[in-house]
């Protein structure tokens, strides 16, 4: 599942929509089936945490946002209308032309999104309001997240990093990462940590990151070496030498999702 930082620089890559018209449009979704941009002029793009948003506009007519989110598999694709598609038809969600006048047009295509929506433009806080504040946000509101995580004692940090209730943006790799450089094991308990540190390697992490061919958080850019602990189970800790391990974490409504940590630098409570 990408982080925040995959889908920021997605939206980066799909600036060029802003300001063009849709000339075909197709949701292959069946509750947005009927769903039609055709006629309207992409105002912006835009993420938010895992989560990307297109708003759609015409003089007349109430803006609308399509709101997408990868999840394991989705990806976007893009190239000229009528060239071959390089993934399978079937897996499209999505699909949208844009004008590129006098060149054919721009085909823009989600494959296998994991979530697709389309609601008013004017709904968009009441329903994207729930989620904390996103660690890419030039503004991001540091005590705020600290305040949502911290109002949870007794749930373990790596499952309250994971909550995008509490701050947007982070996954498994990060919230690996992060828990290995504040030296905490992922099974802590809130009540028992220093939430604000957690919360402060979080921002300077992703924010070192956004705009980064390949995430690093060791430092090192080498094949295999940019990671601590993350998908390193039983190969030695960068520090001390000891053999990461490898568990699960979650359950009680949250998915459960596998952990690594040092055994030296992380002791299990």
């Amino acid at each position: 599942m990408p982080e925040g930082d995959s889908v920021y620089q997605l939206s980066k890559r799909l600036q060029w929509m802003q300001c063009r018209e849709v000339t075909a449009t197709s949701i292959r979704v069946p509750s947005y089936a009927t769903v039609d941009f055709t006629g309207m002029i992409c105002e912006r793009v835009w993420p938010r945490g895992k989560h990307l948003f297109m708003e759609f506009k015409k003089d007349g007519h109430q803006a609308q946002i399509l709101h997408t989110h990868l999840k394991m598999e989705g990806t976007w694709s893009m190239h000229r209308a009528g060239t071959r598609w390089k993934k399978p038809a079937h897996a499209a969600r999505v699909v949208l032309s844009l004008s590129d006048d006098p060149q054919p047009d721009i085909e823009l295509v989600g494959f296998w999104l994991g979530l697709v929506r389309v609601f008013p433009a004017r709904q968009y806080e009441q329903e994207m309001g729930y989620l904390g504040p996103d660690l890419l946000d030039p503004d991001f509101d540091m005590a705020e997240a600290v305040r949502r995580i911290e109002a949870q004692p007794d749930l373990e940090i790596g499952r309250a990093l994971l909550d995008q209730r509490n701050l947007a943006g982070i996954g498994n790799e990060y919230r690996a990462e992060i828990n290995f450089l504040a030296g905490t094991h992922p099974r802590e308990r809130v009540g028992e940590v220093d939430v604000e540190k957690h919360v402060r390697l979080a921002r300077r992490l992703m924010w070192a990151n956004k705009d980064a061919p390949v995430r690093v958080t060791t430092g090192i850019k080498r094949a295999g070496e940019t990671s601590y602990v993350f998908g390193r189970n039983n190969k030695p800790c960068r520090r001390c030498g000891t053999l990461i391990e490898k568990g699960f974490l979650g359950g009680d409504g949250d998915l459960e999702r596998v952990i690594w940590w040092c055994p030296r630098c992380q002791p299990e409570p």
